[in-house]
């Protein structure tokens, strides 16, 4: 007798195969921006958001708004041809879960309703012409939702003809405001034909002071501890530094140094920095001398990237009724499920890992690091490398991490958490970690001794809970090269031989990077 499961699947046709498991809802967002058009389309399903389509064109809309601000029927025809191709991609979507927005160059142009009528006959779908200050708390959403804040945060994003700058806490924005300027207007009001001069910079920049000055006051006086940039020039800034080796925040001095690389060039066609997306080289210098005024005027001294934007925003608005787990939870889980990993030993692992940090967590200095944040992802995904093969797993995960996407973290976060991974087990070589700023190198080096002991103490895989608590460390004053003396239970050693022998191993290793690891019985 043929087995029923079989029969079955041998009647399926590709339609019940394409459609067996389909679960929960699609949603999308357009966000009709003054340099280009945005579309993101998500599937939800218990309560996690996956973006499955982004969709980008760039349309320069801006770039048709003449001295009256009047759109001319170039840039009119640009819009609809874009629109004409997401009105496909948004059949299948029910008309609930889709929005429409419009930002600065529809706010200003005198005849919007032009567009917007055909806009709206080509979509099938009404479109909202938002304010700036709708536009900033949608923005504050997005980063809110897909980055992690810490206290009172400063959000910046640069569009094409409006910079919009937020302070808020946790979910909720405290003051808003919509600046007039923004990279493609300025790039036609300051660096007329493409010179790119001191002259004209400076111009730029002080037109934008002039613009920030007024409300400088509003944003201080919160007193944010963090600045996050969402999209556009600080994602360009931040892709030039990866590009160039710089695993750091974005820092005056570095904007500096690409004003100087900008004005070296002397025009915009011999504009060449490596890291640079070509889509992103017209606008650069004008997004750059913005940002310049910003950091100046607010006196931001560091500036890292949010996981999201306005189209972020926009989608979680329309999720407001629904159960929505945290960004970075989503992450880990789905890394767990995707890459196969024990996720019992994971935690084993990262609850030794948090145990041991909570002890030197005063020993480590103020920089870019959340540093026990990343120490959890490092943690819980440090046997992602598994998924290909045992010996060299340490440099698979790393491989791994450097390359998928992980929502709620910083790209420089990421890259963390890849090193983390790269370092925690075997040797580790002299040159490990130098690209970082010194700072931050000696907090990488100080997560990454837990991360290995925490991995070290477990190595029997029993989920035995009373590792926990067993190590205690104490660390020298020698901030250089800080020497770790780890106590351990006696009897605990004795009943864990293994772990006697790992731990004897880990000292050698230590002591090979030029590392000092004591280890003591009590």
């Amino acid at each position: 007798m043929q087995d029923p499961i079989e029969t079955t699947n041998a009647n399926m046709t590709h339609q019940d195969l394409t459609t067996l498991n389909t679960k929960g809802d699609y949603y999308a967002a357009v966000d009709l921006g003054s340099n280009s058009f945005h579309l993101v389309v998500v599937h939800v399903i218990h309560g996690n958001v996956q973006i499955v389509s982004k969709v980008k064109q760039k349309v320069r809309l801006a770039a048709g708004l003449d001295a009256h601000n009047h759109l001319d029927q170039l840039a009119i025809e640009r819009g609809w041809q874009c629109l004409t191709r997401f009105a496909d991609r948004l059949q299948n979507i029910p008309k609930e879960n889709i929005k429409i927005v419009a930002t600065a160059t529809l706010r200003l142009a005198t005849n919007a309703e032009d567009f917007v009528r055909e806009a709206e006959t080509i979509l099938k779908h009404k479109l909202h012409i938002i304010s700036g200050e709708e536009e900033a708390a949608e923005i504050y959403r997005g980063v809110a939702y897909t980055s992690t804040t810490s206290g009172n945060t400063l959000v910046i994003d640069i569009g094409g003809a409006s910079t919009e700058v937020v302070v808020g806490r946790d979910m909720q924005p405290l003051h808003v405001h919509s600046f007039n300027m923004g990279c493609v207007t300025f790039m036609q009001h300051y660096f007329e034909h493409g010179h790119l001069t001191e002259d004209n910079f400076n111009l730029a920049i002080n037109a934008a002071k002039t613009e920030i000055e007024q409300h400088v006051h509003a944003f201080k006086c919160f007193d944010w501890q963090q600045a996050l940039g969402a999209s556009g020039t600080p994602q360009a800034i931040t892709d030039i530094l990866i590009q160039q080796g710089i695993r750091d925040e974005i820092k005056l001095n570095y904007l500096y140094q690409l004003k100087s690389q900008c004005i070296e060039a002397l025009h915009i066609d011999a504009l060449n920095i490596d890291g640079l997306a070509e889509s992103r080289r017209v606008i650069f210098p004008s997004g750059l001398a913005i940002l310049i005024a910003l950091f100046e005027s607010l006196n931001i001294q560091t500036m890292n990237i949010a996981g999201g934007a306005l189209r972020e925003g926009i989608i979680y608005g329309m999720l407001d009724n629904q159960t929505l787990t945290d960004r970075r939870s989503q992450t880990i889980h789905a890394c767990i499920l995707k890459y196969h990993i024990d996720e019992q030993q994971a935690e084993s692992v990262t609850t030794t890992a948090i145990e041991l940090f909570k002890q030197i967590n005063q020993r480590l200095a103020d920089t870019i690091l959340d540093g026990q944040n990343i120490l959890y992802a490092a943690a819980m995904l440090h046997e992602i490398g598994l998924h290909i093969e045992f010996k060299e797993q340490h440099l698979h995960g790393a491989y791994i991490l450097r390359y998928i996407d992980l929502p709620g973290y910083t790209k420089l976060q990421k890259q963390c958490i890849s090193d983390l991974v790269k370092y925690h087990r075997s040797d580790i070589p002299e040159d490990a970690l130098q690209d970082y700023p010194k700072e931050v190198r000696t907090n990488m080096l100080q997560l990454l001794r837990v991360l290995r002991l925490a991995v070290v103490l477990n190595i029997k895989r029993t989920q035995d809970k009373s590792i926990y608590n067993i190590a205690h460390i104490q660390i020298s004053e020698d901030a250089e090269t800080p020497v770790w003396n780890v106590s351990i239970e006696k009897c605990w050693i004795a009943e864990n031989k293994l772990v006697e022998t790992e731990l004897a191993n880990e000292t050698w290793l230590m002591h090979k990077a030029k590392q000092t690891l004591n280890l003591v019985q009590y």
